[in-house]
């Protein structure tokens, strides 16, 4: 089964989270914008989620994190529980 490891963002609106990665691609650290603005409990841990395997996390969270290059932020992702900011640090098939 293919497992992944990731970390991410989680705020309530699309503008905030195009916001955040804008200030990610120009530098900011991931872990530290998690912390400061993430609702998920992961920010406290820079918004890691640790490995999991694929169909673990909602579809649209799969979508992105079994497909998508590697160490580059994506988003924002639209799911049930807000907007989010993805990295994917690693991959295994």
């Amino acid at each position: 089964m293919a497992t992944a490891k990731a970390r991410h963002i989680l705020v309530d609106s699309e503008e905030k989270c195009e916001q955040l990665k804008i200030e990610i691609i120009e530098g900011a650290d991931f872990a530290v914008v998690a912390a400061e603005h993430s609702s998920c409990p992961s920010g406290k841990q820079g918004g890691d989620l640790g490995e999991f395997g694929q169909g673990q996390m909602v579809r649209e969270f799969d979508e992105v994190v079994f497909v998508e290059e590697l160490n580059a932020v994506h988003g924002p992702v639209k799911t049930q529980f807000g907007y989010h900011l993805i990295e994917i640090t690693e991959r295994s098939e």
